[in-house]
């Protein structure tokens, strides 16, 4: 039985410990925002309306740094040295978050934000790196990466959700600190299991072609098709990412916390969607492995697709717990709304992130991989200020008018990709087939 090469297991624990950091951020940020500035925990004492922008800029800025950071990869210092670099500037940036100052919150900020863009594409494209082209492995060990994701992603709304909002914003931030310091030091130790990974390629081929020569017709046309996807990725996150923003308030503020008499900390159902991930992400594998040896449509647009719709059709439990909320005599929801939510939301994700992820390794020229998986970052964070953006607007026309919004586009915007499936197929020139092909 083949197994999967032992440097997966390096990048699964790099990325789970810089994720614990990223979602510990993510999961008091606004909170810390716009918490009272006196008192027993001050915070920076912001509308939410400014919260919520700032939570905008700061989630596509992190992503949007990944464009430089595939650049500087690609041209001069490899993609592992640009994990080990970004790794660092996070460390950096959230124990500056330790201090209590203004000026001390934007320098982590922006330290955190130049970490991340570093960080993030390069081991992603190293994950692609370990598996040789048309491997069947390629896929599952994306998953079993993204699983590591969400082992961090889950147990940091937990630890520095509780801690930041119970005990001390600022001693949250520092515990995402360490966490990415465990990071760091896994992937230090684990350096001889990445041996001919995460380099810079050579200017040359073996044949003495230059690397920095023009695409081909076939390279073109699947840049096209990756260019598509990332309108996918725009639109995912932009519905998906309001989980940091405005769910985020909804949760604090209009749904029933308490459980046994314990009302419990808003940020600490930031882990929710992570936990479904850890939950359901071989279950959703293991689906999407059996539609395929039946013959039907499996490819990455299609999942894409799917993934977009049944993500947005989460958002009707918000709807429904808006109306619940209106008809309570106490003007909140029960629980049972956001578990909902995060579950389609969840399910959606998995039939459409990881799957993206592994769809740019299998179309982009090997000489732009870094770049081509900096720019599907950036997309992300496109997304996310988005999210901040569809937040903001929810003060206005409602947070029911906004989450029913959401379902509507997304869903059209899967029905439309589902029409032009077959041409946009056409555009990848086989890049799944020998996948399709062993798989049968």
């Amino acid at each position: 039985m083949k197994h999967h090469p032992k440097g997966l297991y390096i990048l699964f624990f790099t990325e789970l410990w810089e994720r614990f950091s990223y979602y510990g951020m993510r999961a008091i940020l606004v909170l810390y925002v716009i918490a009272n500035a006196q008192g027993e925990n001050p915070g920076l004492g912001w509308a939410e309306g400014d919260a919520l922008a700032l939570y905008g800029w700061y989630t596509m800025l992190v992503y949007l740094m990944a464009i430089p950071g595939g650049i500087l990869a690609d041209k001069w210092l490899g993609p592992k040295k640009m994990v080990f670099i970004g790794g660092l500037l996070i460390i950096a940036g959230q124990f500056i978050l330790a201090f209590d100052s203004i000026i001390a919150f934007y320098t982590g900020l922006a330290l955190i934000v130049m970490g991340v863009g570093g960080l993030k594409p390069n081991i992603s494209t190293m994950v692609g790196g370990l598996y040789k082209e048309g491997d069947l492995m390629r896929d599952k060990g994306f998953t079993i990466f993204y699983i590591g994701i969400n082992i961090g992603a889950a147990t940091a709304p937990l630890l520095v959700g509780y801690i930041g909002e119970t005990i001390g914003w600022h001693i949250g931030f520092s515990l995402a600190g360490f966490g990415m310091i465990l990071g760091q030091a896994v992937y230090i130790w684990g350096q001889k299991y990445l041996k001919g990974v995460g380099n810079v390629i050579a200017s040359t081929s073996k044949s003495g072609a230059k690397s920095h020569a023009p695409l081909t017709k076939i390279e073109k046309d699947r840049v096209f098709v990756l260019l598509i996807s990332f309108l996918v990725v725009i639109m995912f996150w932009g519905a998906y990412e309001q989980a940091g923003g405005l769910l985020n308030i909804y949760t604090k503020e209009k749904l029933d916390r308490f459980v046994m008499g314990w009302e419990i900390p808003a940020s600490v159902f930031q882990s929710l969607p992570a936990i479904y991930v850890i939950l359901l992400g071989t279950i959703v594998a293991g689906f999407w492995a059996k539609w395929q040896a039946k013959g039907k449509e499996a490819s990455s647009l299609f999942k894409m697709a799917v993934g977009i719709m049944i993500m947005g059709c989460g958002f009707l439990f918000m709807v429904g717990a808006s109306l619940d909320a209106a008809a309570s005599n106490s003007g909140k929801a029960a629980l049972y709304w956001l578990f909902g939510a995060y579950f389609l939301h969840v399910v959606g994700e998995l039939c459409a992130s990881p799957v993206a992820l592994s769809f740019i390794t299998k179309l982009a020229p090997a000489k732009y991989a870094s770049i081509m998986m900096g720019t599907y970052f950036a997309m992300t964070g496109l997304g996310n200020k988005l999210a901040g953006m569809i937040g903001e607007a929810a003060s206005d026309a409602g947070e029911k008018t906004i989450f029913f919004g959401i379902t509507f586009f997304t869903v059209g915007f899967g029905v439309v990709l589902l029409i032009f499936l077959k041409r946009l197929k056409a555009l990848t020139h086989g890049a799944e087939d020998v996948v399709l092909e062993e798989a049968a």
